[in-house]
């Protein structure tokens, strides 16, 4: 059962040894990800699943790497401990590369795994995956990696386009209220496409493991602990419990 989520963005950026003398300016989202991170790690999950946007979809065991050398940095990230049997054969997609660092950066020395997922895919598969992985244990906590558009200035990778404010609006109003009005489930493949939103696919995944019993409902909450658009891109970190 899913019983802690932190959403967070993933630019490369967000790691100071990138950004380097731009690192104070996502100083804001680089802290409150570690408050979101912190969260799950407080609700003592017997695993962690990190998920993030890549070109294909598939499953990253414990030990898995990553890094950040086509980004001018020779640093390394391995998503957790070390496994015991050989090693994965798949390097991690930027998106868990950048939640594989989150973690370590909180000193999270459990269990964990990631879950690549495409970005074109389908409500009805991402719903499905959603609700195995938050079965993967007793106790799951989720660390969902995306970004909102990139499109929100001149300077954005995908230029200025008026459309992007208010689905970023749509984005921050649904991580807040759990979308239990299901944003996620029904934002359109092309349209993410053509504003270069990151975290669909993810988010659909974490609608869908979140506990939709009435009973349950009122001991969930949601909270958007940073929203904002750097670079021309819409960012925001959230935290579900």
């Amino acid at each position: 059962m899913l019983v802690a989520a932190a959403v967070c963005p993933c630019p490369p950026l967000l790691v100071p040894e990138v950004a380097v003398g731009a690192a104070p300016e996502l100083e804001a989202a680089r802290a409150a990800c570690d408050e979101a991170v912190r969260a799950v790690l407080a609700a003592r999950p017997d695993l962690i699943v990190v998920v993030g946007e890549g070109p294909a979809t598939r499953t990253h065991k414990q030990g898995a790497m990553g890094g950040f050398q086509p980004f001018g940095v020779d640093r390394e990230v391995r998503l957790g401990a070390a496994p015991d049997s050989e090693a994965p054969a798949h390097r991690l997609p930027l998106s868990l590369t950048v939640g594989a660092w989150l973690l370590d950066r909180a000193g999270w020395t459990g269990p964990v795994e990631g879950y690549e997922v495409e970005g074109d895919r389908s409500w009805p598969a991402n719903g499905e995956d959603g609700v195995h992985l938050a079965a993967r244990a007793d106790r799951v906590g989720f660390l969902v990696m995306g970004d909102g558009t990139a499109c929100r200035s001149v300077k954005a990778p995908g230029y200025l386009d008026d459309r992007a404010e208010g689905v970023d609006a749509s984005i921050a109003q649904a991580l807040g209220n759990g979308d239990r009005d299901g944003f996620f489930a029904n934002l359109d493949a092309d349209l993410a496409r053509e504003l270069k939103i990151s975290g669909r696919s993810p988010w659909q995944i974490l609608t869908a493991a979140s506990v939709e019993d009435e009973d349950q409902d009122e001991c969930q909450t949601w909270s958007v602990l940073y929203e904002d658009a750097p670079y021309g891109v819409g960012y925001f970190v959230a935290s579900w419990s």
